[in-house]
This record gives C-alpha cells, sequence and structure tokens, in this order.
C-alpha cells in the first residue's frame, strides 16, 4: 500500500511518519477511553441489519445504532459499510453501547432521558436570563435551571453565566423533550462530597492550608480551600487581641494561609474549623507576659473597650489587661480615666498576672509602686529620729 493509499496525498517521508504515530498513539488512547451518555463519536459502519447496525466506537466495544437512523426521505438506506457518521452516545446498559446520528432527535431525546434516569451530568449552554432562572441549551434541547440550582453559592446577579458552558445534571424530564429542569448545583454538591473525602484523607489537624475569603459573618469568616471545599475562621481564631467585627482583620476575596484546626461531621456536613492567628508563626503572644510584662511594669497601651467597671488596655497585640474602675475612681486624675475612650493611649501598671487563665489585672502607676520607705536606714533624722525618741520615753504607772 502507498503511502498515497495510506493518506490520501503524497506527503513528505517525515511528515507520514508523524502523521503515522499521532494516528497510532491516538488509537492506543481510545484503547482506554471510557465513553459516557452524551458523548460524541465518530463511528464507521461495520455492518448493516434489518433492525439494527454495527458501528466502531473508537474503543474495544462497538456500538448499536437503529437501521432505521440510516434511512433516506424514501425509507432506503442511504450508507454503506465503511462510512463514517457523527454519533452520540445514547445509553450504556449492560456493555452495551447504544448510539444515535447527532443531531437526530433520538439522539438527544433518548441520551437526555438515560442522563436522567442514571444520574448522569449533561454539558449545556446558558443561553440567556428568564424570570426566575436561566434558559440552557442541551443536545439541541432548551432546558429551565432555577436562579438557585446554577451555582453551590447564593447568586443575585446571574448575567455572568449567560454564554457559558457548564454541567448540570437533569432533575426533571418530560420525553417529548417540553419540560427539561436542569441543576448544576446538585451536581456540584456531589462533586463537593467527594473532594471532602479526599480533603480528610490527604490533612490532618495542624496543615498549614492556602485559601480564599468568601464571605463574612459576626461570628468569623468563611475560607474556600482546594475543589471549593468551606472552612470557618471563628472571629476568636482571626487574631490574638480581642475582635468586635471581622471585617477589622480580613476582607472578602483576601487570600489568606490558615492553620486547620478540626474536621467533623454535623449533621451529614463536613464542618472544617480554622485559624488564622495560628498560622502566622509568630506564635502565642501570652507566652512571653512573665518576662515582658512581670508585676510592677509600668507599660503604655492603648484603650480597647471601656466598660462600667473599668477599662481594657491592649498592651501589645494580642495581650489584654484590666484597669477596674476601683483603681482610679479615688484618683486625683480620676476624671481623666473616666474621659478615656476606644483608642485613646494610657499609661498603666501590672498589678496582677493570672497566666493560666490568661488575665493581666492592671493599676494607676505610683499608687503601688511607691515602696522606698524600705530602703531607708535608722537615722538620728526624719523616722529613724522619731523611733529612737519614742525608745527613749519611759512611760510611768500611774500611782
Amino acid at each position: 500500500m502507498s503511502k498515497k493509499d495510506i493518506f490520501g496525498d503524497d506527503v513528505p517521508e517525515e511528515k507520514n511518519m508523524q502523521s503515522f504515530e499521532e494516528l497510532f498513539a491516538a488509537s492506543e488512547g481510545n484503547l482506554n477511553r471510557r465513553l459516557r451518555v452524551g458523548d460524541e463519536v465518530k463511528g464507521e459502519i461495520l455492518t448493516i441489519g434489518k433492525e439494527e447496525s454495527f458501528v466502531s466506537t473508537g474503543t474495544p466495544t462497538d456500538g448499536l445504532i437503529l437501521t432505521k437512523e440510516l434511512l433516506d426521505e424514501n425509507k432506503q438506506v442511504k450508507y454503506k459499510v465503511g462510512d463514517v457518521l457523527d454519533l452520540v452516545v445514547t445509553a450504556i446498559r449492560d456493555g452495551e453501547i447504544r448510539l444515535a446520528k447527532r443531531g437526530s432527535m433520538s439522539a438527544t431525546t433518548d441520551s437526555l432521558e438515560d442522563a436522567f434516569d442514571m444520574e448522569l451530568p449533561v454539558e449545556g449552554r446558558v443561553t440567556e436570563l428568564v424570570n426566575g432562572g436561566l434558559r440552557v441549551n442541551v443536545q439541541g434541547k432548551t432546558a429551565f435551571c432555577p436562579i438557585s440550582q446554577i451555582d453551590s453559592k447564593f447568586v443575585q446577579d446571574a448575567s455572568e453565566y449567560v454564554g457559558k458552558k457548564f454541567e448540570f445534571m437533569i432533575t426533571q424530564f418530560d420525553k417529548k423533550g417540553r419540560n427539561i429542569v436542569v441543576s448544576r448545583r446538585k451536581l456540584l454538591e456531589l462533586q463537593k462530597a467527594e473532594f471532602e473525602g479526599a480533603f480528610m484523607q490527604k490533612h490532618e489537624p495542624g496543615a498549614i492550608l492556602n485559601g480564599k475569603i468568601t464571605r463574612i459573618e459576626r461570628f468569623g469568616a468563611f475560607v474556600e480551600l482546594e475543589g471549593g471545599i468551606e472552612g470557618l475562621i471563628h472571629v476568636s481564631e482571626l487574631g490574638w487581641s480581642r475582635i468586635s467585627d471581622p471585617h477589622e482583620v480580613v476582607s472578602t476575596g483576601q487570600n489568606v494561609t490558615v492553620k486547620l484546626l478540626k474536621t467533623e461531621e454535623v449533621e451529614g456536613r463536613l464542618k472544617i474549623s480554622l485559624s488564622l492567628k495560628q498560622a502566622d508563626g509568630e506564635g502565642n503572644p501570652w507566652m512571653s507576659v512573665p518576662t515582658k510584662f512581670p508585676v510592677g511594669t509600668v507599660v503604655k497601651g492603648k484603650v480597647e473597650k471601656k466598660e462600667v467597671y473599668g477599662l481594657f488596655v491592649n498592651l501589645t497585640p494580642g495581650v489584654t489587661g484590666l484597669l477596674p474602675k476601683s483603681k482610679w475612681r479615688d484618683s486625683v486624675d480620676a476624671a481623666s480615666y473616666e474621659n478615656k475612650k476606644k483608642g485613646d493611649e494610657i499609661t498603666v501598671q501590672v498589678d496582677q498576672i493570672l497566666f493560666e487563665e490568661k488575665k493581666i489585672s492592671l493599676g494607676i502607676p505610683g499608687e503601688a509602686e511607691d515602696m522606698s520607705w524600705k530602703s531607708h536606714t535608722t537615722t538620728s533624722s526624719g523616722l529613724g529620729a522619731l523611733a529612737a525618741a519614742f525608745k527613749d520615753i519611759q512611760i510611768k504607772p500611774k500611782k
């Protein structure tokens, strides 16, 4: 057989060899190919029977097509053995592959019905927005996707999906193809379940992960991890200091590095707890409190919060102490302390540390600090002289 017979035209030897290698590689790849309902294939007609005909599928298993698909308008077979057709896989049952000509009614209706029965995904293109959802073209048929089913997240503006192709699950199917409802969300949730199982096997508590802030609530921030899996950073894990609003630390769309605290199943859903503060590598600032702020230390801080019973003062990121109102209520500077507000600078003294409870009691510098009388020696002046005078006095009892 000449090169022209094989490739159709006379071509250079190098190009011939390359084409043959590509064809051979492609045929080898097809041996491992696994067809799914809705796949498009090129099939060569192998035999033509009265009711059914055999065609190649590019895989070790040949497929079946209804012979009526090969007829013309006069009910005559218009193809012959060896012709190549553009086909669509409509059903796969018990190792048998059913096909139909691409674009025919059986190619769409049978394929979609089988996909509906077997809960297999189908590809569709979003064509337009309509009241309550979107129109989707699926294998030549018009389907409806409710706006709540176009994604796993809340969608306010669905216009960004128009013109794009996605895979959908068919949730409602009319055999006449007039009422088809699809859901992308259902498919995403199935995929998410698979990702969650792989995630739990791959990562253990303590792992450092990368993600993106997707949503912020008063109780914390949600982070999208690999595979679209979502975890929560509780507000207490956003920073070492006291945080009243997560927006103070993170913003939607921000890329973050987090530490995996734990994973657990709650009511059939995977709950992932994350920490932002424990992933920074700096460690817990409370560990250095005894050496950095020993009792008696005078330090400048900032008022973090004002309560009726006192002022919370931030000494350093992650370390906050309480200056009780009772400490400054009778002070000569009571008015200045009373007028302090959040963010104001204040000088305080460390009076007590409860390390295990992570509490620091603060006081006013100077009031409990002046212990200089202990360093004075007994002399002939001052307290020493007074003590000596009392010593020399002899108290005589009354007669």
